[in-house]
């Protein structure tokens, strides 16, 4: 992980030894990948996923040819954020390794590369949207406009899926 000058890595490190609770607070799967977390798809699979073809802002042929891929087209990273906006819309700084060796937090983040497009090998007449979803995920942190508070646990609301919609009929 490259060196981040403006992480507060000195101040967060202060706060981790002299917090004797933080590693009852941490927890982190490190090794995510589509390997462990999508049935039947492999990472190496979801990682060539190629969507060139699609445009997503009106139907036409890329969205029935392409090959191998999801319904609604979406980016998908494991991340180890090193800032975030809680769900109170606050900045705080995520721990991680650089200023706990060893220790990282690492999120799946999946955000729709085209929102509100219609989905990939529908026809139009389905009325089809793709859909950004989210989770609430907790997170180590640390506010650095007040140290005092040492490291807690903040919740954070990010992407986790892009989901096809298809509309009911209004009756």
């Amino acid at each position: 992980m490259a060196k981040n000058t403006e992480y507060p890595e000195k101040e967060v490190k202060y706060a981790i030894d002299y917090d004797p609770l933080v590693l009852k607070k941490y927890a982190d799967v490190a090794d995510q990948s589509a390997d462990n977390l999508v049935d039947g798809l492999t990472s190496l699979a979801e990682a060539h996923f190629d969507y060139s073809n699609y445009k997503g802002k009106f139907f036409e042929k890329g969205h029935w040819s392409g090959d191998e891929g999801y319904i609604c087209p979406s980016d998908v990273v494991y991340a180890r954020p090193l800032r975030a906006v809680n769900v109170d819309g606050e900045w705080r700084v995520i721990v991680q390794e650089n200023a706990w060796p060893g220790y990282t937090q690492t999120q799946r983040v999946e955000t729709c590369l085209f929102p509100g497009a219609s989905c990939r090998t529908l026809a139009p007449c389905y009325g089809s949207k793709c859909l950004q979803k989210y989770v609430y995920q907790r997170m180590l942190s640390f506010d650095p406009c007040d140290p005092q508070k040492g490291i807690f646990i903040d919740i954070y609301k990010l992407p986790s899926a892009c989901s096809c919609h298809i509309p009911g009929k209004l009756h």
